[in-house]
């Protein structure tokens, strides 16, 4: 019997991995010097933290150190990267590229600089959640500066072509952006040979802390310059002023380095969630959202045809942690805008439900988890 209640919302976030927590605490009770303080032993061994994360989140993202700037999270990164370039290049163009099922922190941000007189393309995608390449480079103008397309979803797990994407915008001489926050830690990524210029990544999704994440720069063929967010004091190369969060940098590179170790475990998940899948698709009128070759292995997304999701997501949520569309976007009331994009109706849209496992999940609580939804579904349609 599986203990209760069921965590299978891993890609909302996820515990902090024991071995990360005890990496970071000297960095909270021992070393709690300011890193920038180079002038005594308390700076130097914060110092140190912060140079052992850069490394650690390099190797696992396969970039050099020097081209990692911290920030507070996935979507400080993603503000930083697309505003950044888009007042760094607004001279050659303002025009910016991207995808309709993107994470709602490179939406808005689109959106908040479209309302500043930039001209945003939002392509959309197919009823697997993928984009339609031809139409992408149709889109190219010559004041195009940026592509930003996300490297795997967050809600479906599909993953983008992201070198062919990459392709693309080395061909028309334009960067290339990818939110990499679900990615990273959960396949292998190497964003250098990938042909990315800019990522973003955070701790949180992969067995670190929240409030810690990084954006990756490229420093070569071609170097890109941003314009920072935040002034005050230069840190981080003058891109993101501000103290950094020592344990929560310390903590991010040390779950990058345990992922980049432990990336097999995510194989055997796949095995899980196909077993998870299996017996829910067993359920008439259930249907698989997205992809079913290019996605992540951790997650599934799933729809139940005839019912209504809110009574189908209050019918398991006491027992059962799933979610019905992104966490960042869950208070809103609106169906999924990622499956809406996929050509799903609202009501089909909104008894779709996302699993997302992770490393601590097991056989017996997929078990339970079949057993539950299969029993909460043929209730819903029998009323």
């Amino acid at each position: 019997m599986a203990d209760l209640p069921i965590f299978l919302d891993y890609n909302s976030t996820t515990p902090v991995d024991a071995k990360v927590l005890e990496w970071m605490m000297p960095a909270f009770t021992l070393h709690y010097g300011n890193p920038s303080s180079s002038n005594h032993p308390f700076g130097w061994a914060a110092s140190e933290f912060i140079k052992i994360a850069r490394e650690e989140v390099a190797e696992l993202i396969g970039s050099e150190p020097g081209e990692i700037i911290f920030t507070s999270g996935a979507t400080e990164a993603i503000n930083l990267a697309i505003k950044g370039v888009a007042e760094a290049y607004s001279q050659k163009g303002r025009h910016i590229i991207t995808f309709s099922t993107e994470h709602k922190a490179v939406l808005d941000t689109c959106s908040y600089l479209d309302s500043k007189g930039f001209s945003i393309t939002k392509l959309g995608v197919d009823n697997n959640g993928l984009p339609d390449l031809n139409e992408l480079e149709e889109s190219i103008t010559g004041e195009t500066i940026l592509i930003a397309a996300m490297y795997a979803n967050n809600e479906t797990g599909v993953i983008f072509p992201v070198k062919d994407i990459a392709e693309i915008a080395k061909k028309h001489k334009i960067l290339f952006f990818s939110d990499a926050t679900q990615a990273a830690g959960k396949i292998p990524v190497n964003f250098r040979e990938d042909g990315i210029h800019i990522a973003s990544i955070s701790a949180h999704k992969l067995y670190g802390p929240k409030g810690a994440g990084a954006l990756y720069i490229s420093r070569k063929n071609p170097r890109v310059s941003l314009l920072p967010l935040i002034h005050g004091g230069g840190h981080e190369k003058g891109l993101r002023s501000g103290t950094l969060n020592v344990p929560g940098i310390a903590g991010l590179g040390r779950a990058c380095k345990l992922a980049k170790e432990n990336l097999q475990l995510f194989e055997k998940l796949s095995e899980l969630r196909n077993l998870l899948e299996v017996n829910l698709l067993k359920i008439p009128g259930s249907f698989v959202n997205g992809s079913l070759t290019k996605r992540l292995p951790n997650v599934t997304n799933i729809g139940f045809s005839e019912i209504e999701g809110k009574r189908l997501l209050a019918g398991i949520s006491p027992k059962i942690a799933v979610s019905s569309g992104s966490a960042c976007t869950s208070a809103l009331p609106q169906p999924s805008h990622v499956l809406k994009a996929m050509g799903l109706s609202d009501p089909h849209a909104a008894a779709s439900l996302r699993f997302s496992l992770g490393k601590y999940t097991t056989l017996e609580e997929i078990n339970f988890t079949t057993e539950l939804v299969t029993q909460t579904v043929n209730n819903l349609k029998a009323i």
